[in-house]
This record gives C-alpha cells, structure tokens and sequence, in this order.
C-alpha cells in the first residue's frame, strides 16, 4: 500500500516519525473502519465532534475528530496502533483524554460488534523478532525507553525518581512519601535489615537501594541501563551510602551467585519487560539467588488472567512506541510460574487506583513543563506521544482493565 507524507500540514517529522508522518489513502478499509467507528462511538458513552459541527452521542467526554479522512485510514491501515498515532498527528484530541480513553477501555471486549470482529485479522501485525527479550533484545528494549534522558525523567517524576506506583493513604499524599510507603512495604515484607544482603532486579534510579542500605542492609542491583546506572550511583554516594550499594550493568540472567545466597531479593515493575518466554527464567533466578527461608519481594503491574491469554500474542501501540517486548502478567499466571520455581505467595496487596492517581501526577507535571521538554530535544510529536501513553496508562487503572500488586514470596510453608 502506498502512503503520502504531509510533514508541513501534521508538523511531524517523517525520518522520526514515519507511520505517523504517512497517512494511508482512504480506500475500502478506511472506510469500513470509518462505519466500525461510528457504529461503536454510538454504543459508548463518548461525545464526538467531528469538523462540521456535527455531534454523536449526549453524554460524557467529548473526542473531537479534526480529520475524519486521516483517522479513518490509520484506523483501517493498523486499528488501535493507528487509533494512537492519530492522535500523536492531531487527527483527533479531547479535552479530557483520560476520560475519553477510560471510557473505551471499560468496554473493551464490546466496542466491536460480533459481526465486524472478523476485521481484526487484517491488523495482526506479530511482535519484531528484534522486540524478543533474549538477552541482545532486552538491552535494545531498555535502551529505547529508559536511556531517553535522566532529565527528561526528572521533569515529570517526584524527588525520589520512582518510576512506579506509589502506595497512598488518601489522595492529598505527599507524592515521595507514597513511593517510600511502596518501598518500605517491600523491604518490611522481604526483611530487609541491618546487616542483610539485598539483591534487587531492576535498579531504576536507585530509591530502593538507597532505603534498604539506610536499614543498614548491603544491596547488589542490576540494571541494563547504563544512564539509570550512572544516576543511582551518583544519588547513592548524595545520600551517603555509596559503600553499602553495588549498581552493576548486567541482565537478570547474568548475576552472579554469591555463597550461601541473598537474604532477599526484591523487583518492582521489571516483570512486564520480561516476555512470557522468559517468565519461568526470571522466576528461576529469584528463586535461585534466595538464602535458604530467604523471601523475595515483587511490584508488579497485572491484568486478568483471561486478558492476558487473549493479549499474549498482540503487538500494541505501547509496544511500538513506549515498551517494546512487554507484556503485562496475571497474578495467577505468575503464582503458576512461581511455584514451578518453589516459591509461593505468602502476601498480597492490590492497589490498583493507586497506579491511576500516580500516572496523573505524572501526566500533570509533564504536560506543565512543554519548555523544558522541548530544550531536552524533544519535539511536539514525542510530547503528544508520551502525553497518550500516560494518559492511556491512566485509563486503564482508572477503569479497571489494569490492576497493580506487590507479592511477598517465600518457600512453601
């Protein structure tokens, strides 16, 4: 299929940008996409505005369409992948996109009428082989996401630099407290001391290194990002405890052993980056590195188990253009995976909202500082980008369709 590139019209850079710089011609599938569109915005409970003035629906947050022909023919080239990158082109807006997309996410599985479900076939488009979390593939993946810019993060996160859900007792937090409630939760539940040795998977920019060697504890965290890498180092020597925090550039795969084994290993958020191939590997490495009555701690972003089985094999937009090679897990599927390993679940704590509140304070502190984006390198399009996925991240804690935990596990009692 042929594209036009229209970078003057859409102010988005094309050798950036491609499939959002390219609109497809409106031909027989952007049309039967426009009817689906229709048929389903009627049955929603979303308002939409299209250019003429015309108005569906009564009720609810309202979608303007500013190009119908342009959605349309994304729609119909890439479906929900094209249903985001017309929004990272303008083709469509809202006032209140975490409403808009709420709204879609708690009616997922019935938007599309039964008799039009045959159309999806056409937008199976299968994860890149580059995207597999082999250990080559996992490198590139971080790379993309979390190498962006140290800065660029700090625009958007608290003082703590978690990249996660906070844990809230009432929504007027402080947003740091609540992500050292969610750390200090962790810790408490693995044991995590004076005088224990910590192993923790996934280092972020260090804020739970830091807690756990402030307890006294001595901590060996791994990371695939060297720029994450280079900040928690830095931030641990800032708070004193640089000799208590190892930071080393090395894929869960490759750690190595240490004599009689950590008291407690712990992982928050690395999980959905891991890839369902792998899962039995990573539960096998924690497992593994355990002391004997050791206990290992893990945050971890879930979705019901029959999502997950219907999902396992869909390439995203999230894939395409924020998490390349994830997929979000099930708590049953991981306490099956687990206990393959031999560990089982001996607490659990789901707080899903939590996530919702997070990924708004998150998306205010972004979308309030455009400036300071922009003097990073970034341009519009990246913005409206990364304002959709957090939106849309939002939403789907917001409606339900995603749910957030933290397991403690140990060996069976």
């Amino acid at each position: 299929m042929t594209t036009t590139v229209n970078p003057v019209r859409h102010g988005v850079d094309p050798d950036r940008w491609p499939d959002v710089a390219a609109e497809p011609p409106a031909r027989l599938r952007a049309h039967l996409a426009g009817v689906v569109f229709r048929q389903a915005m009627a049955k929603s409970a979303v308002r939409v505005r299209y250019p003429d003035g015309r108005v569906t629906g009564t009720a609810g947050p309202t979608l303007r369409v500013r190009r119908p022909e342009a959605l349309f023919a994304r729609l119909g080239r890439s479906g929900l992948i094209g249903f985001g990158e017309a929004y990272q082109a303008g083709d469509w807006d809202s006032d209140d996109l975490v409403g808009v997309l709420t709204v879609l996410a708690s009616s997922m599985g019935t938007l599309i009428p039964p008799s039009l479900q045959w159309m999806r076939r056409f937008h199976g488009v299968r994860s890149p082989l580059a995207d597999r979390n082999t250990p080559d593939g996992s490198r590139r993946n971080i790379h993309r996401h979390y190498d962006l810019s140290n800065d660029l993060f700090a625009l958007f996160l608290d003082e703590s630099m978690s990249y996660s859900s906070a844990l809230f007792t009432h929504p007027g937090d402080d947003f740091t407290a609540a992500q050292h409630r969610k750390i200090d939760r962790l810790l408490d539940g693995t044991r995590v001391g004076d005088g224990s040795l910590l192993l923790e998977i996934g280092t972020g920019w260090g804020e739970l290194a830091i807690r756990a060697a402030q307890r006294g504890a001595r901590v060996v965290s791994v990371t695939l990002s060297a720029e994450q890498r280079d900040l928690a180092l830095r931030r641990a020597a800032a708070a004193g405890v640089a000799d208590r925090v190892e930071v080393r550039l090395r894929d869960y795969r490759e750690i190595e052993p240490v004599a009689g084994g950590f008291d407690a290993v712990v992982s928050v958020e690395m999980v959905e980056a891991v890839g369902i191939d792998y899962w039995p590997s990573y539960a096998r490495t924690l497992a593994g590195h355990l002391a004997p009555g050791g206990r290992a701690g893990l945050q971890m972003i879930t979705m019901a188990d029959d999502r997950v089985r219907a999902t396992r094999d869909a390439y995203t937009w999230i894939h395409k253009y924020i998490f390349p090679g994830g997929l979000i897990p099930s708590v049953p599927a991981m306490e099956t995976v687990f206990g393959r390993a031999g560990l089982t679940v001996l607490d659990r704590l789901d707080f899903g909202p939590d996530y919702a509140e997070t990924l708004r304070r998150w998306r205010a502190a972004f979308n309030a500082r455009p400036d300071e984006v922009a003097a990073l390198g970034f341009d519009a399009t990246f913005a409206r980008t990364w304002n959709f996925y957090l939106a849309y991240s939002e939403a789907g804690f917001a409606s339900g369709y995603l749910d957030v935990c933290q397991l403690i596990l140990g060996e069976p009692v």
